[in-house]
């Protein structure tokens, strides 16, 4: 897994932005694919699970992640969820030690943060349609439910597709600028007439500085760029493969 400095140096909080490196899973889905809605054995998703689990010190059934709909739902927990009744949403919050939190992604931009004074910490999936509709606000406004302020936030934005592997079209295009002429900045031209190449994860941490968090910094991986250590949607989806495996990203309040 990838640690991030600035929630590294947290007495308390442990956290982990997991690559696809040191699974159980074979094939399109090898090794580390925690993908409860991929066609992957499912049978390999639960230990891989288990072993993200491990390593975060907490046991399986405490490793908590919703099921995601590019949502802007942030959901608060204090416990574990009953099997198969995960809830639908883009974030979750916790103030409760002993739980990690997580979300799972493919391209997306995993978020995560912590309030080490309040002991609140977070989890988001960002991607487009997440960012743009408001999940990191969401997820700011539920942990100040728990005691957090965001002036004291450490957000940190995890392995996302780069600028240069992203290409959007037109309709993308004029969506941001409708909502803001100033998001312009976050395109550049593409080879394709009326396309761009969209920075998404310049785009969360931006919103997340405007939003009012006390630290917003982004970790510089390409999950497109690199397939040894990262899934990624978009490139399935261009090498023609059926399903695609899931990345996860987690961050937990160690027991007391």
């Amino acid at each position: 897994m990838i640690t991030a400095p600035e929630l590294a140096a947290i007495d308390g909080i442990r956290h982990g932005f997991f690559t696809r490196e040191g699974g159980v899973s074979e094939g399109i889905y090898a090794s580390l694919n925690v993908g409860l809605g991929s066609r992957d054995d499912q049978a390999s998703v639960v230990e891989n699970r288990k072993r993200v689990a491990a390593q975060l010190g907490v046991d399986a059934d405490r490793l908590i992640t919703p099921y995601q709909i590019h949502s802007s739902t942030a959901l608060t927990v204090d416990a574990p969820w009953a099997e198969g009744e995960r809830p639908k949403g883009d974030a979750v919050v916790t103030a409760t030690p002993g739980l990690a939190i997580g979300v799972a992604t493919a391209d997306c931009g995993p978020v995560l943060l912590a309030d080490q004074q309040a002991g609140v910490v977070g989890a988001t999936h960002a991607g487009w349609r997440g960012a743009f509709g408001g999940v990191l606000e969401a997820t700011l406004e539920a942990m100040e439910a728990l005691g957090a302020e965001r002036g004291r936030v450490i957000a940190v934005v995890g392995p996302t597709i780069s600028q240069r592997s992203y290409e959007v079209g037109p309709d993308f295009i004029e969506r941001f600028l409708d909502e803001n002429l100033d998001n312009r900045t976050y395109f550049e031209p593409a080879a394709s007439p009326g396309h761009a190449m969209f920075d998404l994860p310049r785009y969360i941490e931006e919103r997340l500085t405007v939003a009012g968090v006390g630290t917003a910094t982004r970790l510089d991986h390409c999950t497109y760029r690199d397939p040894r250590r990262f899934f990624s949607y978009r490139r399935a989806q261009h090498h023609n493969e059926p399903d695609y495996g899931r990345l996860i990203s987690a961050i937990s309040i160690a027991p007391r």
